[in-house]
């Protein structure tokens, strides 16, 4: 299953992408998403830190909100993550 999220601008981007996954070992950090404030996620990683992340809009953060759920859940993992300019491609399995 793959969603493109759409962040507010390409720092964030980047941001989101590293703070979820790294490609080289396929490793999930996120947690948990602990927060939603208007188009901003905060987001809790495995080593117990919150990052916030700006979205583009409510609609975004709904869409990552329900798309990462199952990851957060065990349910899926991860498996591919890419950035096009201010949109992150997130592939999970």
């Amino acid at each position: 299953m793959i969603k493109n999220i759409l962040c507010q601008d390409k720092y964030e981007a980047i941001k989101l992408s590293s703070l979820i996954f790294i490609k080289k070992g396929c490793e999930t950090f996120i947690e948990e998403v602990i927060n939603v404030i208007g188009n901003e996620i905060i987001i809790s990683l495995k080593d117990k830190s919150a990052h916030s992340v700006v979205l583009k809009d409510r609609e975004e953060v709904e869409t990552f909100t329900d798309f990462i759920q199952s990851v957060c859940e065990g349910i899926h993992k991860i498996s591919d993550i890419n950035i096009h300019d201010a949109y992150v491609e997130i592939t999970k399995n």
